[in-house]
């Protein structure tokens, strides 16, 4: 364990998939739990008023969407960074805060977090930030073309811990593979987990994908910040689980 608490898997401090995605990516079990999405009325009136020009959809009703054009939509060229599964966006707004020159696309599946995330974006000002009601794996296939992206994050997700429901997480070798297509080389894919055997795993499935180089967090050069915050989740639980931070840049 480092000062700073994190777990540190092993070799966590160190080091083509197709274009087209397999259709697998179709069919595949998806990765999240259904939960109520309730909204306030504050949150609502946030909503539809800030939606249509910093929200979208990832399919349309059973179409996926077609590709982003990032620059007309944030109206400016940046390196662009997607962030899968941003719960209500305390890292997301954090992290943006900090880089106001890098544009972030964060994705959510539960529209409650989304309002969370809108109405601090409404609340602070912050405009370098665009969201995504979706799967994740949706927006890579479908939105995203290769070599598009300056980083991928993918913070806490679900660690399915049962062994019958591994299938059903997010970070895979087909997925993995694909983050790698779409990320620019030198680009980073970022990871959190506090769940001990899914930070083996990713570890394991990151290690193993040919196109991406495992880097430290204090690795010299980094196209973005990869300093974290800590959120309300993890101060929580400072007396339990570890958490594991995994790099892997796109060579």
């Amino acid at each position: 364990m480092s000062d700073d608490g994190r777990m540190h898997v092993p070799g966590s401090e160190v080091a083509d998939a197709p274009a087209d995605p397999s259709p697998h990516f179709h069919r595949r079990v998806t990765s999240f739990r259904a939960r109520r999405s309730h909204i306030s009325d504050n949150q609502q009136a946030t909503w539809d008023r800030l939606w249509p020009q910093l929200g979208t959809e990832a399919r349309d009703g059973d179409r996926p969407a077609g590709l982003l054009d990032t620059d007309a939509w944030f109206g400016r060229h940046a390196p662009v960074v997607l962030e899968i599964g941003c719960g209500t966006g305390t890292s997301t707004l954090a992290m943006a805060q900090d880089e106001p020159d890098i544009d972030v696309v964060a994705v959510e599946v539960y529209r409650r977090g989304l309002a969370q995330l809108l109405a601090a974006i409404d609340r602070t000002g912050t405009t370098n930030i665009r969201l995504i009601r979706g799967d994740g794996v949706d927006v890579l296939t479908h939105m995203f073309p290769p070599a598009s992206l300056t980083g991928v994050r993918v913070f806490f997700p679900d660690p399915w811990p049962k062994a019958r429901h591994h299938k059903r997480r997010l970070l895979q070798p087909e997925i993995v593979a694909l983050i790698a297509d779409r990320l620019k080389p030198g680009g980073l894919l970022h990871a959190a987990t506090d769940h001990a055997g899914y930070a083996e795993h990713i570890a394991e499935v990151g290690d193993n994908e040919p196109r991406l180089r495992r880097v430290g967090i204090d690795t010299p050069g980094l196209p973005l910040s990869v300093a974290r915050p800590v959120t309300k989740y993890e101060r929580k639980a400072l007396a339990g689980p570890i958490v594991a931070e995994l790099l892997w840049e796109r060579t």
